[in-house]
Parts: C-alpha cells; structure tokens; sequence
C-alpha cells in the first residue's frame, strides 16, 4: 500500500479565480454554505493501491457513473471544521487533530478505509493556503472547511465498495443561525428519532442527516429553529438537536449534558465545552436528562440556561422549547451568564485572541 506520509500535492491553479473585487463583496456577507473558494483537494483509494494521487485543483463537479455505489448505498462520511483569521493577519486551525481522529472513526463504521490522521491534516493546511484570501476578516466570520469521503466504485453488490475519493472543499461563513435573534426556539419531535443503539448515530455521515430532516421541516412549520431528540429506546431523553449538541445549566452553577454511549455525535465543540467548564471549577455531568426533568426544571427556576454547540453554530442560547403538548421558556429566554462566559473563552481561543492552555490551535501562517 502506498505510504500515505509520502504523497505529494499535485497543484492545478484555477485558470479564472475569482476577482479580488468580487471576492471582497462575497465575504462581505456569505451567509453559511453558499460561498466557495476557488480550490478543492481530491485524493483517490483504491483497494490496490491504498491511497493516492493528492490534487490540488480548481472546484469543480465531480463526473460519477449512475452505478456509483455511494448514490445507491450511502457510504459517505464527512467533517466539519474552521479556518480563522488570527489578529495580525495570519490564520490558525482549531483542534483539527480531533477532527482526523473522528473522521477515522466515522470511516471505520461505514466500512471505510480511514485516512491517514497525516494525510487528512495536510489536505486541510494545503487547501488553507492556497485559498487564503477566502478567510474573511469580519468579525465572527471563519472559513469553513468540509473534508468528505464517498464510495466512487461503479458497482450494485452490497459490500464495501473497493474505490473511494476524499475530498476537501472550503466555505466562508458568517453566522449559522438568520435574523440576529438572542436564542433559538426548539421544536420536540414526537415521531422521529435521529439514531438508535447500535446504529450509526455516532458516525459523521450523511444519511443521519437525511433522516432529521422531516423532523427539521416540522419543526420549521411550527415556526421553531431546530427540532430536538429523544432517545429510541424509551422516547423519554433528550439526545441531541438536528446537527448540535446540548447544554443545560443549572441554578447551582453546575452544567449537564447527554452522554455519548455511541447515539450521540461526539462533538469536537461539545468536548471542548466540557474542559473550559471544569477549568473554570463548573460541576459536569455527563448523564440522561428527561424531557419531562427539562420542562419542570425550566418552569420551576432549577434550569437556568440551555445551550446548543457545534461547529458551524459555535455556542448557541435556547431560549423556548415547544412540541405537542408543551411550551416553556427558559431562563430570561435569552443568553445565559455561563453561556455567554464559556462562549467568549471559546472563541478567545480559537481566534488567538486568548492563552491556549491545552494546546488546540495550530498557527498556518
């Protein structure tokens, strides 16, 4: 197999970049997943030969045969991580080593060949660096980068599909969530669970997306944000949102969260959380919480805060909750004091503007 710490990047410049100007306009404000920069990172596998031909080319679509196993089959993983400005100009990852470990993971239960943890973190600084001038330099604005992988085979056997591409693509970002709102309003789904025990729920892969999201819809016609989870088994504890993690915040200053157990994504940002809260001498649990617990808790003054966390969204207030049946506020309804607190140090650190005890960034330029 060829040794995934020797590839070298093989680098095509877009021949019509976008201009400077237009560029300008474009991270003036890109919203979230609909502005992309000129490159792409594309690396092949195949069963023969392991991995193979690094490119660095421009964006692009992708030329697959019908009988393509991902569109039939599903295996098909991806990453969610940022690139940020730094105060004197440069840029810096945010614990991207994590993100090459999960990838693995998630690529190791859909029957995957996992990416070299090596080769996973030199596409991401390659891709960085080429299109560093898509980084915006507005406040709260990050590149954010979607290293993917999908079965490329041209076959209709179920099996593990023995060709695959890995790519990288890149996306400046704003803000995750519209309309400046202070908190987000969820909605309970009744009939729909994101993942159950033995399932994929701790895979970052694509179909756990799908399946949220008529959930997500409902929750959108019932004029809520995002639709939260509970757990398959009894359909009596929170899990998790469509694509965050949750918090809840207690009025003894203490801090809760669902555990994994292998249903819940381990986020990177979630993980995160949990080590600036204990820094801080804040009481974690990571155990079960009912919805029932969460209603009372919130109506009775014991539930102080609740918070949504991940990637894109960063650190997000909930501030009401509503599902069939049921509809609370939570706190003051609006950012809570240790929200907001494990937020700024957050992004203190990811942006370079704080002391990095733990040693997550990593300086690009």
């Amino acid at each position: 197999m060829h040794d995934a710490t020797i590839l070298d990047f093989e680098f095509e410049a877009h021949a019509s970049p976008v201009a400077d100007a237009d560029r300008a306009a474009l991270l003036a404000n890109p919203g979230f997943g609909k502005v992309f920069t000129d490159h792409m990172v594309v690396i092949r596998y195949t069963a023969d030969r392991g991995w193979h031909d690094a490119r660095i080319q421009p964006r692009g679509p992708i030329l697959i045969d019908p009988a393509c196993a991902v569109l039939h089959y599903a295996q098909e993983i991806f990453e969610g991580m940022k690139a940020y400005r730094t105060p004197d100009g440069g840029a810096s990852l945010f614990r991207a080593d994590a993100n090459a470990r999960r990838f693995a993971e998630s690529a190791e239960r859909m029957a995957m060949p996992p990416v070299p943890d090596d080769l996973f973190l030199a596409s991401i600084r390659e891709l960085v660096s080429v299109d560093r001038a898509w980084i915006p330099e507005s406040e709260g604005g990050s590149l954010y980068l979607r290293p993917f992988m999908f079965a490329s085979e041209t076959f209709l056997g179920v099996r593990p599909a023995q060709e695959y591409l890995y790519m990288v693509i890149a996306s400046p970002a704003g803000a995750y969530f519209k309309g400046g709102a202070p908190s987000v309003t969820l909605w309970v789904s009744e009939h729909y669970t994101r993942a159950a025990p033995g399932g994929t729920g701790a895979a970052k892969c694509g179909g756990n997306y799908a399946g949220s999201l008529v959930a997500q819809a409902e929750a959108i016609r019932e004029e809520c944000d995002q639709v939260v989870f509970l757990d398959a088994v009894e359909n009596r504890y929170v899990e998790e949102l469509g694509g965050m993690n949750v918090f809840f915040v207690f009025e003894d200053g203490s801090i809760q969260t669902p555990p994994l157990g292998g249903t819940i994504l381990p986020g990177i940002t979630r993980e995160s959380l949990l080590t600036l809260a204990r820094d801080s001498g804040v009481t974690v649990r990571e155990e079960r919480y009912s919805m029932a617990d969460w209603q009372a808790d919130a109506e009775s003054g014991r539930l102080r805060e609740a918070f949504a966390c991940g990637t894109a969204a960063v650190v997000t207030p909930i501030g009401r909750v509503r599902g069939r049946g049921m509809d609370f506020a939570i706190g003051n309804g609006g950012p809570g004091i240790l929200t907001e607190q494990l937020r700024e140090q957050l992004v203190a650190i990811q942006r370079g503007t704080a002391p990095d005890p733990h040693g997550w960034v990593e300086r690009l330029f």
